[in-house]
């Protein structure tokens, strides 16, 4: 039988470009977004028996295990990974960005990761060697102006992957997530107003090559899969205490 793995974002930039790597390598692929008619494209292009797609809002529970359910119906039950990929920003000073929507951000970055965590366990659960992968962001290493709240949220991804990593050990479910700076998707690429760091960092990683990382993180056992070598000098330089470098590398590329 097919590996599996059920992505939530797959219409667009890093989950779909990770469904067509996964369905190209020969999995079973779940497609969960809110756009279905992108969906529908992308089924019909990976093969309409290489995978399956269904409306989801990760942010409502029942849309969720709807979702889980339509999923675990052409598996048997059975899920190898859940990549939870779907995740929304915005970049402006904090002032500037309505309480409404910094809300909304961590209502889909953090509540929606648990939703799927929590409607996917026993599938998880019942799987050999299975993982859940957690997409979060160079901003987990130290707080990322004109991007605080998205950058909490994705600390909170971080705390949650460390602890679950620890505590799923015993169920044969590994939890890691993938820390990438910015990524040529359209979240980044299309937003109305664009942090003071994408154009001193640039936006060089494409989602094709957080695909091919997310594949090998199915394949070996890595808590923290980081993407850019800057990005593991700033984590080391945390690991070491060197807080207030990094704290001034971030005040650099805001200003």
């Amino acid at each position: 039988m097919k590996k599996n793995i059920f992505i939530t974002g797959a219409a667009s930039g890093i989950g779909k470009a990770t469904s067509l790597l996964f369905a190209k390598m020969g999995w079973y692929v779940g497609m969960f977004d809110l756009d279905e008619s992108k969906l529908a494209a992308l089924h019909k292009e990976i093969g309409e028996e290489n995978g399956c797609f269904k409306f989801i809002d990760v942010t409502n529970v029942e849309s969720v295990n709807e979702a889980v359910s339509h999923f675990s119906e052409k598996t048997d039950t059975k899920m190898d990974v859940l990549f939870n990929c779907a995740g929304i920003l915005k970049m402006d000073n904090h002032e500037k960005i309505a309480l409404q929507f910094q809300k909304k951000i961590i209502d889909v970055n953090v509540n929606g990761i648990l939703n799927c965590i929590d409607a996917s366990f026993d599938k998880l659960k019942n799987t050999d060697n299975s993982k859940i992968i957690n997409m979060s962001s160079a901003s987990a290493v130290y707080g990322a102006p004109e991007l605080a709240v998205y950058s909490s949220s994705k600390f909170a991804i971080r705390g949650l992957t460390e602890a679950l990593n620890i505590e799923f050990e015993k169920y044969g479910i590994w939890v890691c997530d993938i820390m990438a700076p910015y990524v040529q998707t359209p979240m980044i690429t299309s937003a109305e107003n664009k942090a003071t760091s994408v154009e001193k960092l640039g936006v060089g990683v494409t989602p094709e090559q957080v695909a091919k990382i997310i594949l090998k993180a199915t394949k070996k056992k890595k808590v923290h899969w980081l993407i850019s070598t800057k990005l593991k000098f700033m984590v080391v330089g945390n690991k070491l205490g060197n807080s207030f470098i990094n704290r001034k590398v971030m005040k650099f590329l805001a200003h």
